[in-house]
């Protein structure tokens, strides 16, 4: 079930946040992610967050900033059952447009937004981490 986010979710989500980063980007280093939990635990809150909740459980999460994805987040043990399409499909039927930015060597994501209909717009290098990624859009006439 997707619901909207409730602030109860506020220590799980950050949880699956943490170790969804640091799992999906091993080629960054641990403590980055660990740096930036407080910053991003303050702005959670003021984003738009549904929850996958799976027998009372919360399984995942997709963070949006007005059409900005700032990242869909599956427990491990979760992924690979469609909870992501779920969460994202959920999204695409409130936007006409859809933005995110992704890290080149995260490869399973980006496959994952390229089989969505998403397209690669522009490649750069995420100056916090030295990395390329590429940022995406998707819109409903694609």
């Amino acid at each position: 079930m997707i619901r909207e986010f409730q602030a109860n979710d506020l220590s799980r989500i950050m949880e699956l946040w943490l170790e969804t980063n640091i799992q999906a980007h091993d080629f960054i280093r641990k403590s980055y992610w660990q740096d930036h939990f407080d910053a991003v635990m303050e702005l959670l809150p003021k984003a738009s967050v549904y929850v996958y909740e799976d027998k009372g459980s919360i399984a995942g999460f997709i963070g949006l900033m007005n059409n900005y994805i700032a990242g869909i987040f599956i427990s491990k043990e979760n992924q690979s059952r469609g909870i992501g399409s779920q969460l994202l499909h959920y999204v695409k039927g409130n936007h006409n447009e859809l933005t995110l930015k992704v890290y080149e060597k995260n490869q399973r994501a980006v496959d994952f937004y390229l089989r969505e209909g998403f397209l690669v717009t522009e490649k750069q290098e995420d100056m916090e981490t030295g990395e390329v990624e590429y940022e995406m859009v998707w819109n409903r006439t694609c």
